[in-house]
């Protein structure tokens, strides 16, 4: 077995989070390396997974990784947008959602995600049509001003996106990167991150995914089901936040409504979480891609 090399986030707290579950299945929307589901069948012997990803890769390395719980396992490939739904033939007891670019897409260059990657590409599924190349190469100075805007919150995304567009052909995202680094300024971040995000983003439609993958909760019958979703950034943290909230409010009636009209028994479940869980300082040391997560839990009644 080749060596893992990735670190799953928050791993502790995502074994507490199922570790009451008794019976049914958890979906692992996003399998990766497989080390939050391995954490999950290892701690709790009720549990049956289904283990999805859209990562042929990442679903070849996991199947073996878990080939001991074979009989506790289905494994599935999509994007996990209705996921519930393809599976609504089976009882769902819990949901997991690492919302994130793997290490393994991150580490391996011809994946074309890092900084120094010889192609320019960053699909998670490689069938994918749409890659970051077709977005760099091809938008318009105003399509890439958009999502550099929207999906990385870029201050200065005007400059960025004609940059880009007077520069362009870029060939690889090592190219992109040490040109951004060249003409912008350096803080903190590298003056790349935020638009590689961008980028990456618009490739696989991750804003897109996780809102279709609620709207597709909302219609399942999730009774006593478990919700949790690890997010990076704040776009999708957003996401999150805003449906547990619509999800627990039994009124559901426009604020400046004078007596509620709505039947007042529109709530789901409850918040969990009252603040995002986030990785303690020792976990951060161990791995500093944890720094940002943060995960929100939330339980259908």
């Amino acid at each position: 077995m080749e060596q893992v090399p990735h670190i799953p986030v928050l791993i502790s707290e995502v074994v507490d989070t199922f570790k009451e579950i008794q019976d049914g299945y958890v979906v692992d929307c996003t399998l990766g390396y497989g080390g939050h589901s391995l954490s999950i069948l290892q701690n709790n012997p009720n549990i049956k997974m289904i283990c999805n990803d859209q990562d042929n890769e990442a679903l070849t390395f996991s199947k073996k990784r878990l080939h001991d719980y074979n009989s506790r396992i289905v494994f599935n490939k999509s994007n996990f947008s209705e996921i519930a739904k393809v599976f609504n033939d089976k009882k769902i007891t819990g949901i997991l959602a690492d919302i994130g670019v793997s290490s393994l897409q991150l580490d391996k260059l011809e994946r074309g995600f890092g900084f120094q990657s010889e192609v320019l590409d960053m699909r998670m599924d490689e069938n994918n049509s749409l890659s970051a190349f077709d977005v760099v190469n091809g938008y318009s100075q105003h399509q890439l001003e958009y999502i550099l805007k929207e999906y990385g919150e870029v201050a200065e995304y005007k400059k960025v996106a004609s940059l880009i567009v007077r520069n362009r052909p870029f060939s690889s995202a090592k190219e992109l990167s040490l040109m951004l680094e060249k003409n912008m300024h350096k803080g903190k971040l590298h003056p790349a991150t935020l638009p590689f995000q961008a980028i990456r983003i618009e490739v696989n439609n991750e804003l897109g995914v996780l809102d279709e993958l609620f709207k597709s909760l909302e219609k399942q019958k999730l009774n006593d089901c478990i919700i949790a979703i690890i997010s990076f950034h704040s776009l999708e943290d957003r996401i999150v936040k805003n449906y547990f909230k619509k999800w627990s409010q039994s009124c559901i009636c426009p604020q400046n409504t004078f007596r509620c009209e709505c039947g007042n028994n529109h709530k789901k479940g409850k918040i969990i979480t009252k603040k995002p869980i986030v990785p303690t300082n020792e976990e951060i040391k161990q791995n500093p891609r944890s720094r940002s997560s943060k995960m929100r839990i939330f339980k259908f009644d």
